[in-house]
């Protein structure tokens, strides 16, 4: 029997496992093992289109990014790591939702949603990602916590850490946490979702305005190969979800709240990163 057959059977005969039980269980099935090891070229055309993406013409102030190709050696500015490694799951392995199942927890704590995480970087200039290395990322499982939301259902909350190395050594640490909840019922409406109450903005030196568009959410689900339909699918987020309308990438706030920093804090320069930052998503935007 296949690995995901037999996941798969797993699941479907403890359909009814408490989130403790669930989290037990993915920490015994990886271990201290790494999910996976993978390799890849890090190529000058995902960089150039993640640019695009994001409405960003050039890399610097000074270094326009036109039809031809990124230079070998352009540095990956931080946070842009995230459109490379992309998961190459077929369709059929997908969740309802168009999640990939890799490290899910036992069902029915199965709907996925990024939840925050931790980056931090090398200092040493010469261990940066450049267009044209090739890197090894390696995947392991750092926690799965049970928790009780205030309605009394429950979630696990699954650390994951992401080690970039090059041949320098570690380029870059990625911890991130998913939050696993029961799966919804595809099958019946969701409620509509009430519009949030609005808050005023706390006060801050550094501001950006935001409106993104469906053609962004497209294109960012693309060169992430993000098949979650929260991200594209107005009618699974409104009828299944009862989510008002598509939901912004997790890791597209990232993103842009890191470009900000190296905008005012570095003049843009792609080759500047911080040492670290910290981030959590409060609710879906």
């Amino acid at each position: 029997m296949s690995r995901i057959a037999l996941r798969n059977f797993s699941q479907s005969s403890r359909s009814r496992s408490s989130a403790a039980t669930a989290c037990t269980e993915i920490l015994e099935r990886f271990g201290s093992k790494p999910i996976s090891t993978r390799q890849q070229l890090l190529d000058a055309n995902q960089l150039q289109l993640l640019h695009t993406t994001l409405n960003r013409p050039q890399t610097s102030q000074s270094s326009p990014v036109d039809d031809a190709t990124l230079r070998q050696g352009t540095p990956v500015p931080p946070g842009y790591h995230l459109v490379y490694f992309t998961p190459s799951i077929l369709e059929q392995h997908l969740g309802l939702d168009g999640t990939d199942q890799t490290v899910n927890p036992l069902s029915p704590f199965t709907r996925r949603m990024w939840a925050g995480g931790e980056l931090e970087w090398t200092q040493n200039p010469s261990s940066l990602l450049r267009v044209g290395q090739t890197v090894t990322e390696t995947t392991r499982i750092l926690s799965a916590v049970p928790k009780t939301l205030k309605s009394g259902s429950e979630m696990c909350v699954v650390g994951v850490e992401k080690t970039f190395t090059n041949d320098a050594g570690i380029a870059l640490v990625d911890r991130r946490n998913w939050v696993f909840q029961a799966a919804l019922d595809a099958s019946s409406a969701a409620p509509p979702a009430p519009r949030p109450n609005e808050k005023a903005f706390p006060d801050g030196s550094l501001t950006r305005d935001f409106t993104q568009t469906e053609v962004t959410l497209f294109r960012f689900s693309a060169l992430t190969f993000n098949a979650h339909k929260i991200h594209y699918s107005k009618p699974w987020c409104q009828s299944v979800e009862g989510h008002r309308d598509c939901v912004v990438h997790g890791p597209l706030n990232l993103i842009n709240m890191l470009d900000l920093w190296r905008d005012a804090a570095r003049d843009a320069d792609e080759a500047a990163v911080p040492k670290s930052i910290s981030y959590r998503a409060m609710s879906p935007l």
